[in-house]
């Protein structure tokens, strides 16, 4: 049996730390994804106000496994 795998694309945010966002991307994508294998990185960015950083953010790819199991 051969496997296929999809991938999408998200944005997610943390006020925490650039894990926090990908943990939460991964959370989020769950609610409706199963079989999530795997999430890659693509860009990382963050919002700053005054001297100090107010929101981590993700830009990230995220694959998981689609059809039937035999």
């Amino acid at each position: 049996m051969s496997k296929v795998v999809k991938v999408i694309e998200v944005l997610a945010q943390s006020e925490k730390s650039w894990e926090d966002a990908a943990a939460k991307a991964v959370k989020a994508a769950s609610k409706s994804i199963k079989n999530i294998k795997s999430i890659y990185i693509v860009d990382m960015s963050a919002k700053v106000e005054g001297d100090a950083i107010v929101k981590y953010r993700i830009n990230a790819k995220i694959s998981f496994l689609i059809g039937k199991k035999k």
